[in-house]
This record gives structure tokens, C-alpha cells and sequence, in this order.
């Protein structure tokens, strides 16, 4: 088989999932009764609809971005650099600090099927990264958030690896150490060097990586220190787990919200643009970024629909929003972009 599947857990780790109040039945379960595909919606024509071509869901012109210098990060700063979709460096205390890291060309566990990444003016390979790596995040198992590839090159530069519980087991399977992963269930938090803790947090998602879903969990994370919050959303539907990360972990300096892949056939397990901006209003977060766009084509809406409809939406809820621009750097308390880059891109 190939190994890009990755492994479902077994042994102690499948004894610690069975014990957790979020697994039941057989599988995990999010807090909200949550339908996979709205009434009347097939997998047959989404697939159908997925490789027809559709009105401008992949951009026509290269990406325009930033080459950021990642291993000349002030180290005194909290600094968040995007490379689309959901992958992102973090330089938080000092710390390195890189989350859902996916770098190959497809979201896919072939990589000849499937969509190939928007091209990018100056992209970025893991060789802009510094040599060492203090923490990956990883939220969930899906192939746009957790990349065989990556990983494969990635893990001997990393120090640690956080993820949500279960997940490990694909992890162990590619070759990473178990001493250097900690799997998470929601509302577990540890401690991690630098002054760093880190909390796992509900999010309304599914897993799995080939026919049987729900086997791993799915997080959202926050990274605390004494001076910052940040939130990193990880894939969400909309429910009242917002509000109440909010009130047991908030407020935020910063979260970063998936805003794309969403449609009316799947409304529970992605957040349309609208819900977004409640999103971050619910979380009390002083501005959000939005993510999960500007890399991927995974839904049927146009490419440039998240960020153009979250923006208006930000506007009317009056909360405030960052809008980087690939590779930008955005530096708490000092540079939030907020240029509409896109506009002018086919």
C-alpha cells in the first residue's frame, strides 16, 4: 500500500483514543451533530462537478508574493508568515514554529492526481526554512494539512511534534520518533520550552486519509506565552465551539481562520465567508487572518470568492482583519497588511 495513507493507530494509542469522551461508537464524534453533506448533495456529482472547469476557481496569473528572509526572523518578535492554503511559520518567543506544513504540488496522496498549487512569484521550499525546527503543528489528518512528502523531508530538523490524538500513529509510520510527538484531546494544554504552552481545542471537522474516517481527531490550536495568544483554527464548520474557546482561552492578539473550500452541499464542515467574521467575532480576537485560500483549488467557488466575500464580511461585523500577501510577514503589535492584493489578479 502506499505509504502516503499513512497508518490508523493500534496498540496503547488506540487504548488512549477508546478512552476519550470524544470517541464514541467507534469513532470520533465532533460536539455538534454534524452531517457530512446537506440534504439531497451526492458524492457522485460533487466529484462531477469537482473536475468541471467552472468560472475562475484557479487564478490565471502567478500569485504575487514575498520572499521573507525565515531564518533572519527577529527573534524578540511575534511574527506569522503564510504560504498559502494552511501552511505557516511562526516565530513565537524565539522559537521556530511551522503548522499543517504542506509542501509538494498536490494535495493528494498521488502526485500525479489532483489540482496542482497555484503558481507563486517566488515560492518557497523547505530550504527557506531555518535548519532547525522547535515545534510542527499538525490540526488534522487530511492530505491539504498533513503531507507525507513534507514530513518525509521535514522531521529530522524537527525538535517536537503537537498534534490532535491518534495522528501520531501516521507520523511513527513515516519514520518520526515517538519521543519527539505529543498527541492532544481537546482541552489538553502543555507546557513547552520557551515559555510556550500550547492548548488543543474543539473544531467541527471529520478525518481520514483513505475509506475509514473519524479514526483520528481534529483540532484547532492556542499558543500562549506571557505576552501573546494566538489561535490557529485548523478546518472548522461554524458552531458555538467558538464562543467558548473565547471565554476559556481568549482573548487573542491573532487567529487564524479558514475562510475557502467551503459550499452549500457541505455547510457543516467548512465555514462559509459570513461565519468567519462571527468566527472571530466569538473568539474576542483583536484581528484575524484568513487561510485555507490562495493555494489549492478544493471546492467548486472561485478562487479569489473567500477572501473578497470574508474581507466584506469583516467590514460589517466590525472585526478587524489582516490580509497578507504570500510570504508577507505580519508582526504583532507593528505590521498588519491589509492591502487588497488580489483585486487585480485573474
Amino acid at each position: 500500500m502506499n505509504k502516503s495513507f499513512g497508518k490508523l493507530p493500534s496498540g496503547e494509542r488506540l487504548e488512549r483514543i477508546r478512552k476519550s469522551s470524544n470517541y464514541r461508537n467507534g469513532s470520533f464524534q465532533n460536539l455538534t451533530p454534524t452531517q457530512m453533506l446537506a440534504e439531497g448533495a451526492s458524492y457522485p456529482k460533487m466529484l462531477v462537478d469537482f473536475f468541471s472547469k467552472g468560472i475562475g476557481r484557479e487564478p490565471v496569473d502567478v500569485l504575487p508574493s514575498v520572499k521573507t528572509d525565515l531564518k533572519s526572523l527577529a527573534p524578540d518578535k511575534t511574527s506569522i508568515v503564510w504560504f498559502g492554503h494552511s501552511s505557516y511559520f511562526i516565530k513565537l518567543n524565539g522559537k521556530n514554529i511551522l503548522i499543517d506544513p504542506v509542501f509538494s504540488e498536490r494535495a493528494s496522496p498521488f502526485q500525479f492526481i489532483g489540482k496542482k498549487a497555484y503558481p507563486v512569484q517566488t515560492p518557497y521550499t523547505l530550504d527557506d526554512f531555518p535548519e532547525q525546527l522547535d515545534l510542527v503543528i499538525l490540526t488534522h489528518d487530511h492530505y491539504d494539512h498533513l503531507d507525507y512528502h513534507t514530513i518525509l523531508r521535514l522531521h529530522p530538523r524537527v525538535k517536537a511534534f503537537c498534534t490532535s490524538l491518534g495522528v501520531g500513529s501516521h507520523l511513527e509510520y513515516w519514520g518520526v520518533n515517538r519521543s519527539k510527538i505529543s498527541e492532544f484531546d481537546w482541552w489538553e494544554s502543555t507546557m513547552l520550552e520557551g515559555g510556550i504552552e500550547i492548548t488543543a481545542a474543539p473544531s467541527r471537522h471529520f478525518s481520514g486519509r483513505l475509506f475509514k474516517r473519524n479514526q483520528t481527531l481534529w483540532s484547532s490550536f492556542v499558543l500562549k506565552t506571557n505576552t501573546v495568544k494566538i489561535y490557529a483554527g485548523g478546518d472548522s464548520g461554524y458552531d458555538t465551539a467558538f464562543a467558548e474557546i473565547g471565554r476559556r482561552l481568549g482573548p487573542f492578539d491573532i487567529a487564524l481562520l479558514e475562510c475557502g473550500q467551503y459550499n452549500t452541499l457541505w455547510p457543516n464542515i467548512h465555514m462559509m465567508p459570513e461565519e468567519v467574521a462571527q468566527a472571530a467575532r466569538d473568539l474576542n480576537t483583536r484581528v484575524f487572518m484568513p487561510v485555507h485560500w490562495g493555494k489549492f483549488t478544493l471546492a467548486l467557488h472561485p478562487w479569489k470568492d473567500p477572501i473578497e466575500r470574508t474581507t466584506a464580511a469583516a467590514a460589517r461585523f466590525g472585526v478587524d482583519v489582516t490580509t497578507p500577501m504570500i510570504g508577507e510577514p505580519v508582526v504583532l503589535g507593528e505590521i498588519l497588511p491589509k492591502k487588497k492584493w488580489w483585486e487585480n489578479i485573474r
